[in-house]
């Protein structure tokens, strides 16, 4: 009998990804998600894709009591993927405070929970924020962490750091770091995908809702960058990959496969594009015009950003396999799916 993993976050746009990965793959898996950015129609989606219904525990991890309620329900549980989080950078900055009780309680209370037990594997989802603007690229693992563009990103590395410092008072407990680029893209089946509630913070949705006609112009943040079109360069990595890795990861630490109990991986494809190279790609992809405007840069963008792959695709033997192509021709397939269920209601 394959392990009982937790995901938390796992009604999320890559959670449920990697639900759907880990059923795949033959784990038993319980969701907590408090639907704060994400609805139970995910779960829905899940159950069409793999035919199997996850446990599901709506609750809100801040809750102390709750979170040791449901560690004594649920014994069984040796493994956890932790998304929950809010992630919004904009958001982060104007209320710096609820990102931090929010992405740190929640972390801090499950570790307490999961470093008391015989053995325990826990896997991360950080991001390449805490790379900040790197001095070289593509970005190693090793690269330096920078002080964090926002509390978001600050919540990422503080993450890290209380994870490493669990690590290492508790042999028994075993942990990855996975620090991902831009996730896009949507199952092939169309049945779950990226569901952004309110305006998007990712490039990816506000191109495919200005496509549907939902949005009326997509906004272009700065084209005075040092890149070849002037417009930020960043690594998109189709989500179905990175659920793949997420499973990946979780057996490497459950198999015992690691002499380090404690250790960190890129996620990205290791290629770069701009901007406007997304917007190309989605053009030529979809047949579909996109109406766009240059505006003034974003605060706390960086210029550039992708991946050194090369950790991950040794040690983990894990390779990104969908080009940008796919990922944006998926995307919109269930960009067009969710707009016939929202005719529908």
């Amino acid at each position: 009998m394959k392990s009982k993993i937790l995901v938390t976050g796992g009604l999320g746009f890559i959670g449920s990804h990697t639900v759907v990965a880990l059923q795949e793959q033959g784990y038993e898996v319980v969701i907590i998600d408090n639907l704060s950015n994400s609805s139970l129609d995910v779960l829905a989606g899940i159950t069409k894709i793999t035919q199997i219904t996850p446990e599901f525990e709506n609750m809100d991890l801040r809750d102390k009591e709750a979170v040791a309620n449901f560690f004594e329900k649920y014994p069984d549980i040796n493994g956890v993927i932790h998304f929950a989080a809010s992630k919004a950078v904009g958001e982060s900055v104007e209320n710096p405070l609820l990102y931090y009780e929010n992405n740190l309680s929640s972390l801090i209370y499950i570790l307490q929970h999961l470093s008391q037990k015989e053995q325990a594997s826990f896997i991360f989802s950080s991001s390449c924020t805490v790379y900040g603007q790197a001095d070289t690229l593509p970005i190693k693992e090793d690269a330096p962490i920078k002080k964090a563009m926002s509390p978001y990103g600050n919540t990422k590395q503080i993450g890290e750091e209380i994870i490493e410092d669990t690590c290492k008072v508790h042999p028994a407990f075993k942990a990855i770091s996975l620090r991902y680029f831009n996730p896009i893209g949507a199952h092939p089946s169309a049945e779950i995908g990226e569901l952004p509630i309110g305006t998007p913070q990712n490039l990816v949705p506000f191109i495919t809702q200005t496509a549907i006609g939902i949005r009326e112009q997509l906004s272009v943040f700065g084209n005075d960058y040092p890149t070849k079109d002037g417009t930020c360069i960043r690594d998109y990595i189709h989500v179905m990959d990175l659920a793949k890795a997420h499973v990946v990861a979780l057996k490497r630490l459950l198999d015992n496969s690691s002499e380090k109990n404690y250790d960190v991986f890129n996620l990205g494809t290791g290629k770069g594009n701009t901007v406007l190279e997304v917007i190309q790609s989605f053009q030529k992809s979809t047949g579909e015009e996109l109406s766009y405007k240059v505006a003034d840069r974003r605060e706390g963008d960086v210029i550039a950003a992708y991946a050194d792959t090369n950790k991950a695709n040794s040690v983990l033997n894990w390779k990104a396999a969908y080009n940008l192509d796919e990922a944006l021709k998926s995307a919109w397939k269930w960009e067009k799916k969710v707009m016939k269920i929202e005719k529908k209601h």
